[in-house]
């Protein structure tokens, strides 16, 4: 098996970074944790010493403190949530769901906005987190459905979020949805106003990486859409794009001249915010012994290459995901990427070397951006006219 050891990481200097952020932690946790609970600004000095270390991280990284937000139901739980305490315990079938252990109280988030590798940095951050049971760590804005019934100060306006709906128009070609928002004091605002507060509903109802993956505009309204939405919805009309574009994987199958059939099965639709921390490509490439007329996996081959396939992916659990797989030729390509700070390669490595139908190799590349797959997923975006 050729084996193509991975260059030193670009990202040690982050992680240094991150390293050293929470060896200093303990000093600056108490102050923070007594700031939300008198409901006041971080002190200056404490403030300061957390922008820095943050900016250490990444100058484009900025921070907030404050009330740990709870997870927005979704599916039976939303259910559940409008039962007494008896009737949830029922459709949980726990029946000490009363005695759970108590709930985070407080919760650093960091934020990257737009910058991606801003967000890498965040979530390498995240998953260094020490484990505090009184404390959330975010490396991105989480959706927060209990602010939308708050009250929002903005540039010294304050307007009732539990006011505010939304208009939404999906456009399947680009993926997106534009989303205008309507609040009644808008007509009372200037623009920018207008158009900080309607990007921070749709921040609130969908937290910030889906913010990024499926927005493509914020619009202000100022008189009442004719089918008005709550801003809570927006979850939802997300789940049902994505289901829209494929809701999973995505296959494209061709004929290639003396190799035979070729099939691409990709993970589609695919972000670069799905899997922030994952930089290192890794593409694992096995041969397979029986194939049919048109060279693709057959009978044992076929069997093998599954449990193959669901052995690495179990093996890398959260520190990896598969991105995509090409078949033909007798030859099966497997392309994941992974954080190259978990300490899982050499596993993965000594699991291909297990591979016993055929000739194996095994490269890696450190890869931020995801150039490498951009090529195996541009004939899915082509097909689906994205």
């Amino acid at each position: 098996m050729a084996l193509f050891r991975r260059r030193r990481s670009t990202t040690n200097d982050s992680a240094v970074a991150v390293d050293e952020f929470w060896s200093q932690w303990a000093d600056l946790r108490d102050e923070l944790a007594a700031s939300v609970d008198a409901k006041t600004a971080v002190p200056d000095e404490v403030a300061q010493r957390l922008t820095e270390r943050v900016r250490r991280l990444h100058e484009n990284l900025t921070w907030d403190v404050c009330p740990a937000p709870r997870p927005a139901p979704q599916g039976l739980d939303e259910l559940a949530a409008s039962f007494d305490d008896e009737a949830r315990t029922l459709l949980s079938g726990d029946e000490d769901a009363s005695q759970t252990a108590e709930e985070p109280a407080y919760a650093l988030i960091l934020s990257a906005g737009a910058d991606e590798n801003a967000r890498v940095v965040a979530e390498q951050w995240r998953r260094a987190a020490p484990n505090e049971p009184q404390w959330r760590f975010f490396g991105a804005r989480p959706a927060d459905h209990e602010q939308l019934t708050t009250s929002l100060t903005w540039h010294d306006h304050e307007l009732d979020l539990a006011h505010a709906t939304v208009a939404l128009r999906v456009d399947q070609k680009a993926g997106t949805i534009e989303a205008s928002v309507y609040h009644p004091d808008f007509m009372f605002l200037d623009e920018e106003t207008q158009v900080g507060v309607a990007k921070k509903v749709a921040l609130l109802a969908l937290g910030e990486d889906d913010y990024i993956r499926w927005i493509g505009s914020v619009t202000p309204l100022t008189e009442k859409p004719l089918d008005p939405l709550p801003p809570t919805s927006m979850p939802a009309v997300v789940r049902q794009l994505a289901d829209a574009l494929g809701g999973g994987w995505v296959t494209l199958q061709g004929r290639i001249p003396l190799r035979g059939t070729t099939q691409i099965l990709v993970r589609h639709p695919l972000h670069r915010r799905d899997f922030p921390a994952f930089t290192l490509y890794t593409q694992v490439t096995v041969n397979y012994a029986n194939s049919d007329s048109d060279k693709m996996p057959a009978g044992d081959s076929s069997v093998a290459l599954e449990e193959f396939s669901t052995r690495l992916r179990s093996l890398l659990n959260d520190n990896g995901a598969l991105l995509a797989q090409q078949t033909g030729g007798g030859q099966r390509q497997f392309h994941f990427y992974i954080d190259p700070e978990s300490g899982v390669l050499p596993e993965l490595e000594m699991a291909v070397r297990e591979w016993k139908e055929g000739r194996t190799r095994l490269e890696t590349l450190l890869d931020p951006h995801w150039e490498t797959i951009e090529p195996i997923i541009k004939p899915i975006r082509r097909r689906l006219g994205q």
